[in-house]
């Protein structure tokens, strides 16, 4: 059987693989809160018009950011401790959105994670 393609979900993989080549860790970083931010509002989009099926590919996407953004904290960092508090208190919120789903909650994260990406760039939205 065949499996129905998305192109734009083709032309989204190939920007990300091409993004994630070559990047240097800050970029990396920024592009994991990018992928985070984004799949928290797709969430919340498809929540709002019932797309079960987008929904959990979004919040599944949205965790495997904070598990990349986990497993990149260097542990010698002083802010390791704090950033590992964060990005698994986040973790655990968007994986109980998986079953009990919260656009407050997620919104609060996705809010908290743009003001990080905007400082990262000197105050300017990314």
């Amino acid at each position: 059987m065949l499996r129905r393609a998305d192109p734009s979900e083709a032309y989204r993989r190939v920007d990300f693989d091409a993004r994630v080549n070559g990047a240097s860790p800050q970029q990396l970083v920024d592009l994991c809160l990018e992928q985070l931010t984004g799949s928290i509002d797709r969430a919340v989009f498809a929540d709002a018009r019932g797309d079960n099926a987008m929904k959990s590919a979004a919040l599944t996407r949205a965790v495997a950011a904070l598990t990349a953004l986990q497993l990149g904290v260097d542990s010698a960092n002083p802010a390791s401790g704090a950033l590992l508090q964060l990005y698994g208190a986040a973790r655990r919120a968007v994986l109980d959105s998986a079953v009990a789903f919260d656009p407050a909650t997620l919104n609060s994260i996705r809010d908290d994670f743009n003001d990080i990406r905007k400082a990262m760039h000197g105050g300017v939205a990314a």
